[in-house]
């Protein structure tokens, strides 16, 4: 491990994962992990929960971890890892905020309050990542919402103010020599500078996974409506088929 990012989800971090790989940071851990290796949520929770968890198992084969759950364990992490830079990855905090709750957290709340969305999600993973996830909500609930916002990520205040809290703690306990406080708006430069890499000649990755995410939560409401209609159909025909047999 090379760089751990310290900085919360929807810091810009799926464009920083991009980025960090074409510099040759190869594989970057991210939140999708999780949904691409189920296995690991037992893992990210046991570290949550402070029980033995062994970091090279999970992360050994990545050269940098940014995004949610990783960014939980920053202080972990620069432990077991003594000569990996830190990233803190930062935002505007009321756009922050506003990009979070209507994409994750309204992702998250969609999925657990149906069974039938949480059906479909997974199944979506499964397509999408790899590997089904059903059982990722033991990681956001439990580390992010339950965890770090206290569950009230609703109050718009209290999140807000466990954001900055968190991005000051960071920038108190790293060493200034080995942290960036970094904005994805400001590109390659500084990033590279901070990791002594040359600047690629195409642009920087900008990825809005934002939109992707809200087709997708269109997708799971659209086919949590149909999916019962059709069954309720399906029995419906059946049951005057069978009559019809009878009469």
């Amino acid at each position: 491990m090379k760089v751990i990012g310290a900085g919360f989800g929807r810091t810009g971090t799926t464009s920083l994962k991009a980025a960090l790989e074409e510099l040759g940071f190869d594989p970057c851990y991210h939140m999708t992990e999780v949904f691409a290796h189920p296995e690991h949520v037992d893992f990210w929770v046991s570290a949550w929960r402070g029980g033995p968890v062994d970091w090279d198992g999970v992360l050994g084969g990545y050269e940098a971890a940014v995004d949610w759950p990783a960014c939980a364990f920053y202080e972990e992490l620069m432990r077991r890892y003594p000569d990996a830079k830190v990233l803190l990855s930062v935002r505007d905090p009321e756009r922050w905020y506003e990009s979070t709750r209507t994409t994750i957290y309204e992702l998250s709340m969609l999925v657990d309050r149906s069974p039938i969305s949480r059906a479909i999600f997974a199944l979506i993973s499964f397509f999408v990542f790899g590997g089904f996830a059903s059982n990722r909500s033991d990681v956001v609930g439990e580390i992010v919402w339950r965890g770090t916002f206290d569950g009230r990520f609703e109050e718009r205040d209290h999140a807000i103010g466990v954001f900055e809290r968190h991005n000051e703690e960071v920038k108190r306990r790293v060493p200034p020599e080995r942290l960036l406080v970094y904005e994805v708006s400001e590109g390659w430069g500084p990033l590279c500078a901070f990791l002594d890499v040359p600047e690629p000649e195409g642009p920087f990755p900008r990825l809005n996974d934002a939109s992707r995410m809200r087709r997708g939560m269109q997708v799971i409401r659209g086919l949590s409506v149909a999916v019962p209609a059709a069954l309720v159909l399906l029995l419906a025909l059946g049951a005057l088929s069978l009559i019809r047999r009878r009469a």
